[in-house]
Formats: structure tokens, sequence, C-alpha cells
């Protein structure tokens, strides 16, 4: 069994939802980003989804695109990142997604990078920018190292193109819950409940929801109908801020209370 699919068994047999949690790696520098990363696998995220910096973002929004520029500014590169990845691994057992856009894999080579990130200790990953239709070239190299592939499903994925993604994915599901870009919004969306329930008729993977959350009861809220909530720009922000311990722990209660 992996990590993965460990995981999210373990939180199912406590009647637990799960916390996924996004940091951008090397945001501000990689010393600091490391640092950033521990606090919130200390304090209560169940996954990682640890971002790649790329310079052209275009699923993000402000607070992520920032970080991911200050992450290259200060040297960020694929390489080092399966470095910090490898030093987390020796450190923790949570599962790690390496989520970013194609090209940085691309540029590294497919042949070489998936190799690397198995030997680092990454469990799978997530390509924002990765059509399903083109996505043949990967599949195979992925699988061959035991990485899953983590699908996205939007608002607007019909079901019968919803069931054909599903059918290959494996790991989890990551539902963006919104249409638009990634960011903190003061209200969570209305229909998840009618998603997740279409969903679960093509899929027994556990789903995670994300895009806009940001408190503990927004959290709570959108646990009530998925397996795990995924907060990425909250906790981006307060990093930069000093004050990340604070920002996971609430989601976790918020998760908890649910």
């Amino acid at each position: 069994m992996s990590r993965i699919s460990e995981t999210f068994e373990n939180l199912r047999r406590e009647g637990r939802k799960g916390l996924v949690g996004f940091m951008v790696a090397g945001d501000p520098d990689m010393e600091r980003s490391e640092s950033d990363i521990r606090t919130a696998l200390d304090n209560g995220v169940d996954v990682l989804e640890l971002g790649i910096p790329f310079s052209d973002p275009t699923a993000d929004g402000p607070v992520i695109q920032k970080a991911a520029l200050r992450a290259l500014a200060a040297g960020a590169t694929l390489p080092k990142v399966l470095e910090m990845v490898a030093r987390l691994r020796h450190d923790y057992h949570q599962p790690i997604i390496l989520f970013g856009y194609l090209n940085p894999f691309y540029k590294f080579g497919y042949e070489k990078v998936f190799p690397e990130a198995r030997k680092a200790g990454a469990d799978g990953v997530l390509l924002v920018d990765l059509p399903f239709e083109e996505s043949g070239e990967v599949r195979p190299l992925l699988a061959h190292e035991g990485l899953d592939l983590i699908a996205l499903i939007a608002p607007t994925t019909g079901n019968e193109r919803a069931a054909m993604i599903l059918k290959r994915a494996s790991g989890f599901v990551y539902y963006i819950s919104v249409t638009g870009v990634t960011g903190q919004r003061a209200t969570v969306a209305v229909d998840i409940a009618e998603h997740m329930a279409a969903l679960r008729q093509v899929t027994a993977l556990p789903i995670a929801v994300g895009f806009g959350i940001s408190r503990g009861e927004q959290a709570a809220e959108v646990a009530r109908h998925a397996d795990a909530v995924v907060v990425g720009s909250a906790f981006v922000k307060a990093a930069e801020e000093g004050r990340l311990a604070e920002c996971v722990r609430e989601i976790r209660q918020g998760l908890d209370g649910a």
C-alpha cells in the first residue's frame, strides 16, 4: 500500500478528515522554506503538496505567484527541491506530492526526474497544465516508479469527462471548488455536495477539495462532503507573516470538529 493510500485509509478508519497542505518550495529561500514545511507537518498536515516554483504559474493567484517569484529569485530549482524532499522523508512519513507545471519536469527530463523523485521519497505528482489527452508520455514512467498522478477535476468538468479522467487516476482526486485562480475567499462554493455526489458515482478514490479554503469553519463546512481539504494560499501567506503554526492548527481543529 502506498503512503497516500495508507494515509487516507488511516483517516477513514479513525473517522477523521485529511488536511492537504500546499507550500512553495524555496520561498523565501531553501532554508526558511524547509523550516516552514516542517512546521506545517508538525502541526497537522496529513499530505504535503510541495509546489515547484515556476515563472508563469497561470492557475495561481497573487499570493502563490509572489511566493514562486521569491523562490526563483533565491535560486530554487527542481534538483534542489528533490534534495529537500529527501531530507523531509528522512524525518516524516506523510505523503509528499510534487505539485507544479509541466515545464520544469520536461526540462529536467521525464526519464530522469521521476526516478529521482521516487528515490528522494516523493509519492506522486500533480501537473497542473498537463491535459489528460497528452498524459500518455508520463503515465507509464510514473507507474514504473510507483508514483501517483493526481487528477484535477473542475466544476466545469462534465460527468463523462470526469469518468474518463478518473478511470486512470490514482492516489486521490483534487477537486477545484471554484473557477478561477488560487486564493483565499470569504465563502466556499455552495454546490460542493452536488459535485461530490457525482464524483463518487465514478470513483472510489478519496476526494480532496481545494481553492479558497482559509479558515477552520470553511474547512469544516467542506469536510462534511469531502475526504480532505486542500489549503494553499492561506498557508503561504501565514508563513510569510510568521504565523504558520497557528494557521495550520486552526484548520486542523476545524476539521477535527467537523
